[in-house]
């Protein structure tokens, strides 16, 4: 490897709180390494790394990646190495020939949240612009896109955190639902300790008594998929106990007397019988919420005098409450909850989205979601199609509607959708009824993946495309707090391995558009002016201006000139709706949509551990992570685990209405007895998403992941 510079500053590749790391790069003989350091002086972090950012560059080692294009030249063939130009031919003939015999609506493109902006934004374009099709969506979808919708139906803009993420350290009390930051980001546990030094409290959800969950001042342990009834509950105490800051929802909100109306349906008790949490928690965590009294049962309902709402707080929502049938609606009901105490649109107040993916916000923000243009912009607005038209050059009328969100997109593979082009995701194994989708894209007439090993999506592709990795490329990403950042390039690829922006621009070439961009530098500046006046206004940066920010601090969008500061925080004054109020959704709470029965009797929910991330099609070839978690198992409690006369780390078979998987046991008192935990990141035996349902939500498309019905046995 040729090295561009001793010390290269930048940021990790995984998850969304992007950790700023040096990349010092180490010379031994011929061969060049590069060992990875925490960036002190990068302000979100300042100098934590979890394991699988301090082991990232592994993934550089040309024996666990691919190094050259694969093809299959032969549907009963094994994939085989190829030139790039053999490759790229290869494809652009095949996606040219379904477009003719089939339509262009045959075609398909399936992203990645992990992508920088410049390769969702150019996935966007090459879907709209070159192939002409309406269909595309991203793995987004399963990360995000329920507390997105949500967000947009309260506020009127999604941005993950609309606050810094060190707001977090400042604020009196913290509701986290459904997230273990202890596990899925480590480095932003600090944030949480720092709170409780500063005296304030936390209030966890999560059916598990996770690392985070124990550091809660009060932990609520509901049944999984009952998250919308646990949040109207709480909403009710707030009503019935005078602890609505009746003057914020007067003057900043609208609609609050529908859900009221609803909250007065969920009084404690019903929400024992429904959530399993118990009736005086219910309680004691709405109070303390509020500000009007001590999660030990204080305040105006024990003491009978209403000190109203009082203090600062903030709901922090993730993938536990989002990943359910009714996703949107969940994360509603806990947004009423937050208007409702006056805990939003002021300072150290707020709600929350933590997102997942590393840059799973810009993923949707610039055009790889299945309705959208860059910018946030809707691809049904006349006015937007029209302007981001003018930006790419083409007609109006040329770009096509809306396609199809993810879980629908992967079901129409073999059908309607003859071919397929996979860019930064493994849905083989992350996907829900992972086993259906494999089958429907094993019945594509091609399938093309970009990869940057071979994932078990590859293992199945026509053509298989190696692409460059983090440090191999400049590009940028938002953070989870609406921060835009610059990963800068600290070495040069491997002879046989091109960017994605290259392999977007080879088949666009082929397929009449010869000057499809490929430099990261002038694609950003593309999508800065594409989405100049949207939500998400990037117009005022750059490349050069994110790379002369102090420490790498980057900047907070919506920034839409090149003196403008950026917008760390929003809402202090107006919300994003056209009157400028916050929208309470009224919330029917409907049950998990698949409850247990006498043949399928537990609950399964599904989530990750700290040394894996996502499909594992990368930590997996880590040996340090392996050697930490080295395989999938079976959470269950003791009291579940003796009735099935399994002990600890002995095969559990677990079946659902979908398939079967085997995996060891783990036995734990921190999870309910009627309820067992699988992490998503591995395949073969033990794949948990074989079990998981392609049920979505119906607002925005979220697959319900975390609640199945299962059996369970021991496995001889």
């Amino acid at each position: 490897m040729d090295t561009f510079s001793p010390v290269t500053r930048t940021h990790c590749p995984y998850c969304a709180l992007q950790c700023g790391m040096e990349l010092h790069a180490e010379v031994d003989g011929a061969e060049t390494r590069l060992r990875v350091a925490g960036w002190d002086a990068f302000q979100v972090t300042k100098g934590a790394l979890c394991q699988k950012g301090a082991t990232s560059a592994e993934l550089l080692n040309p024996a666990v990646r691919l190094m050259s294009p694969l093809i299959r030249r032969a549907a009963d063939a094994e994939l085989e190495p190829a030139t790039w130009d053999e490759a790229l031919d290869f494809a652009a003939q095949r996606l040219k020939s379904i477009a003719a015999e089939h339509g262009r609506d045959a075609v398909g493109v399936f992203g990645g949240g992990g992508l920088t902006h410049e390769k969702a934004y150019s996935l966007g374009k090459f879907a709209r612009v070159v192939l002409q099709t309406p269909h595309i969506d991203y793995n987004g979808r399963f990360c995000m896109s329920a507390a997105a919708a949500a967000s947009q139906r309260a506020f009127g803009v999604d941005r993950g955190l609309p606050f810094p993420l060190a707001d977090v350290a400042h604020t009196d009390v913290i509701l986290l639902v459904g997230s273990n930051l202890a596990d899925t980001m480590p480095p932003a546990l600090r944030y949480l300790t720092a709170q409780r030094e500063n005296g304030g409290r936390l209030i966890v959800v999560d059916p598990r008594r996770t690392r985070t969950a124990e550091q809660a001042d009060l932990h609520l342990q509901p049944v999984p998929g009952t998250d919308a009834a646990l949040a109207a509950g709480l909403l009710h105490v707030l009503i019935a106990e005078h602890l609505v800051d009746e003057e914020f929802v007067a003057a900043r909100t609208s609609g609050f007397e529908e859900a009221r109306a609803e909250a007065q349906r969920w009084w404690p008790e019903r929400v024992e019988a429904v959530c399993g949490v118990p009736a005086g928690d219910v309680r004691a965590a709405a109070r303390m919420f509020a500000g009007g009294g001590s999660g030990g049962g204080g305040g105006a309902g024990a003491g009978g005098a209403s000190t109203g709402p009082s203090g600062t707080g903030m709901v922090l929502t993730a993938r536990g409450t989002e990943q359910q049938a009714d996703g949107a609606d969940a994360v509603n009901a806990w947004i009423n909850l937050a208007l409702a105490a006056g805990k939003a649109g002021r300072p150290y107040c707020g709600y929350g989205a933590i997102t997942g993916q590393g840059n799973g916000q810009g993923g949707r923000e610039h055009g790889q979601k299945a309705d959208q243009l860059p910018g946030y912009r809707k691809i049904t607005d006349p006015a937007a199609r029209e302007y981001v038209a003018s930006v790419w050059g083409v007609s109006a009328d040329a770009l096509p509607g809306p396609g199809r969100p993810a879980v629908e997109l992967l079901a129409s593979c073999g059908a309607d959708i003859r071919a397929l082009l996979v860019a930064g995701s493994n849905p083989v194994v992350s996907a829900p009824d992972a086993d259906f989708v494999t089958s429907r894209l094993q019945a594509l007439e091609f399938l093309a993946v970009c990869d940057v090993v071979l994932s078990e999506t590859a293992a199945l592709a026509d053509v298989v495309f190696p692409v460059t990795q983090w440090a191999e490329e400049s590009g940028t990403v938002t953070n989870l707090e609406g921060r835009v950042l610059l990963r800068r390039q600290a070495v040069t690829p491997p002879d046989g391995v091109r960017s994605d922006l290259l392999v977007m621009g080879g088949l666009a070439e082929r397929l009449g558009w010869p000057k499809f961009l490929t430099s990261p530098a002038e694609i950003f500046d593309e999508l800065a002016l594409a989405s100049a006046g949207g939500v998400a206004d990037y117009s005022g940066l750059s490349h050069e201006r994110l790379d002369a920010t102090s420490e790498g601090a980057g900047l907070h969008w919506p920034c839409p000139t090149p003196d403008h500061p950026g917008t760390p925080r929003m809402f202090l004054d107006t919300f994003g709706t056209p009157d400028g109020l916050a929208r309470f959704v009224p919330v029917a709470c409907e049950p998990a949509g698949e409850e247990p029965c006498a043949e399928f009797p537990y609950r399964l929910t599904t989530g990750r551990v700290l040394a894996q991330y996502q499909s594992g099609a990368q930590t997996r070839r880590v040996r340090a992570l392996n050697k930490a978690e080295p395989g999938p198992f079976v959470q269950l409690h003791p009291d579940l685990a003796a009735a099935l006369a399994v002990g600890e780390g002995d095969p559990v078979r677990v079946t659902s209405r979908r398939g079967t998987a085997v995996a060891a046991a783990r036995i734990s008192d921190v999870i309910r007895p009627d309820t067992v935990f699988m992490p998503f990141h591995w395949s073969g035996p033990g794949k948990a998403n074989a079990l998981t349902r392609r049920t979505t939500d119906p607002v925005s498309g979220m697959p319900a992941f975390k609640t199945a019905a299962v059996r369970l046995e021991a496995a001889t």
